[in-house]
Formats: structure tokens, C-alpha cells, sequence
């Protein structure tokens, strides 16, 4: 039977002391028991990990999921922190957040299509401009979000008729049972900001097929995505980007601004003035302010125009 560390003083139940020294052993001080998340996520909101584990390397995340299965418990991935809301009770479990060994970028050779292989930490708005400056076509929309490749991949991220899911071809990663798998794009299920992967699998890489078109043209685009986003989005302050899907034929902020609750407050948590489909953290913000407004948005935007907003953002841990 495995022994027990004494339960915190939180009253949370402790994880197996066999699962904390496997980790530990592979990860060293990269395992953090009871790490506060705040820190990790964009929103700068969440309560502690049971145990985060920051791998490094593919080896070192199939040890922590395959500790995690023999010991019976789940796995929270974080990714880059963007786009998530992490509950003030903090994540039971294994949280992970994969390392700077997954931040490695690898430029192909080609004549009309070049292949990109990106790791899962590498930052989508950053490959777009290396794109860009390559003469590289495909990814001039991600230009100021905020997320990873992996996270952009999770999500089908898009904006500005464009979406991860026009120039993915492969992507890798570990499944929940520790196993390493790759996955061709035919077996690949995209919906509007979702991207359908197995249960409990991690992406460490995500191979991109770019369109090679030199000139100025997609830098060009990439520019014009860039000024779009500063005009239209908060800036300065602590946010997880869009926290509503856009309803089919309409737009979240413009719902949200037709209900008047732009500026609308709860606690530390404000509808930004500048778009109405941000929530941003003016400091001290809880998640339960955040969960709050998102509440009430979607309340009053029914009532008036009949739309059920569904959140884009994901809602994650113990509330």
C-alpha cells in the first residue's frame, strides 16, 4: 500500500508519497507540491497544484503520466496559462506545464509548401512572425495572441478568417497512458475553437505545412492583424483573452456591449470598455469574481438578445 505525507492543512487529501518521489526523482526540484498557479496563467488567478510538474524533455513527461496512471489520478495540463481560469481551490492532482525543451522550432525546405515543426511552448504569435519574415504563409491571424502552439492547437485557435486548423499537418505528443504517438491530420477532428485529441494527450509538437510566398505580402497581413488587435483589445492589464465564443453570425463583444456591461464590475474582475468580450484582472481579482461576471454577462445578454453565450475560455480546478 502506498504511505501517505500528513494531509495539508488545507484539508485537501494528500497525494501518495510513492507518486511525489517518482516525480521528484525524475524532475528534481521541477516538482513543486502545493505551487500556487496564479503565476502560471495569463489571468494571474488560481488557487495551488496538488503537485505541478514541469518536464522538460518527452522522456520526462512519460515518467509523470505514467506515475499519475498507476497512482489512479488525473492530469491537468496548464500549457501557457492563456485562455484558462483556475478555481481559487487550486487543481487536485497532477498539473503539468511543459518546459523550454519544448520550445524548439525547426524550419523545412520546400518550394510552395514548407514544413514547420513547433515545440508545444513555442509561442504561436511569435512563430507567426519568424513565418513572416520567412516569406511564410498560414499564420499572420496569430499575430498578437497571446497562447503556445499547443494551446493554439487545443483551441483551433483563429481570428480574422483565419485558424489553426488551415495548415496543420501532424502533431505529437504523449497519450494518458505514458505512450508517445503522432497523429496525421486526417484523424484530426476540428470544430470552432476546438481541436478533438484522445483523452489525457499531452501535444509536445505540432508540424505546420506554410504556404512559401515571399515578397511583402504576408508581412503585410501580419501587420494589419497586429493593428486590428491593438486597437480593439485591453492592453496593460491581466487577462485570458476571449472569454465567450462568437455566437454563429454575430460577435460575443457586441453582445456583451448591446447589454451595456461593458465596465460592468465584481469584485477585482471588470469588463474591459475597449472590448467587451475581455475580462480583465485589475489585481486582485478571484476566480470566483471572474466565474461571476461571466455569469451575470451571459444572464443579461439572454434576456435582451436571446443568446446563450458559451465560454471560450476553460474553466478548470476546484471552485
Amino acid at each position: 500500500m502506498a504511505s501517505e505525507a500528513k494531509e495539508p492543512e488545507s484539508g485537501r487529501a494528500a497525494l501518495p508519497a510513492t507518486l511525489v518521489e517518482a516525480i521528484r526523482s525524475a524532475l528534481g526540484p521541477r516538482a513543486r507540491p502545493g505551487e500556487p498557479l496564479a503565476r502560471y496563467t495569463s489571468f494571474r488567478i488560481g488557487g495551488p497544484a496538488d503537485l505541478l510538474a514541469l518536464p522538460a524533455t518527452a522522456a520526462e513527461l512519460v515518467v509523470v503520466l505514467r506515475a499519475a496512471v498507476a497512482h489512479g489520478l488525473g492530469v491537468t495540463l496548464v500549457g501557457g496559462g492563456s485562455n484558462v481560469l483556475v478555481g481559487d481551490g487550486g487543481i487536485r492532482g497532477v498539473v503539468v506545464k511543459l518546459g523550454r525543451g519544448f520550445a524548439q522550432v525547426e524550419w523545412g525546405d520546400g518550394v510552395e509548401r514548407v514544413e514547420v515543426r513547433a515545440g508545444a511552448v513555442v509561442q504561436i504569435g511569435r512563430l507567426a512572425r519568424a513565418a513572416a519574415a520567412r516569406g511564410l504563409a498560414g499564420l499572420e491571424y496569430a499575430e498578437g495572441i497571446p497562447g503556445t502552439v499547443g494551446g493554439a492547437l487545443f483551441m483551433n485557435a483563429g481570428a480574422y478568417g483565419g485558424e489553426i486548423a488551415d495548415v496543420v499537418d501532424v502533431v505529437e505528443g504523449v497519450g494518458a497512458d505514458g505512450v508517445v504517438a503522432r497523429l496525421e491530420r486526417g484523424g484530426l477532428a476540428f470544430t470552432y475553437r476546438r481541436t478533438a485529441l484522445p483523452a489525457g494527450f499531452v501535444v509536445t509538437v505540432v508540424v505546420f505545412r506554410l504556404r512559401a510566398e515571399g515578397g511583402d505580402a504576408v508581412q503585410a497581413r501580419l501587420d494589419q492583424a497586429r493593428t486590428r488587435r491593438i486597437a480593439s483589445q485591453p492592453h496593460g492589464s491581466a487577462n485570458a483573452g476571449s472569454i465567450f465564443k462568437n455566437p454563429p453570425g454575430d460577435y460575443a463583444g457586441r453582445l456583451v456591449e448591446l447589454a451595456g456591461l461593458k465596465g460592468a464590475r465584481v469584485g477585482g474582475a471588470r469588463i474591459s470598455e475597449r472590448h467587451g468580450n475581455f475580462i480583465v484582472n485589475e489585481g486582485d481579482a478571484r476566480a470566483a469574481d471572474v466565474q461571476a461576471l461571466m455569469q451575470e454577462a451571459q444572464r443579461v445578454v439572454w434576456e435582451r438578445s436571446g443568446v446563450w453565450l458559451e465560454p471560450e475560455v476553460r474553466l478548470v480546478g476546484s471552485w
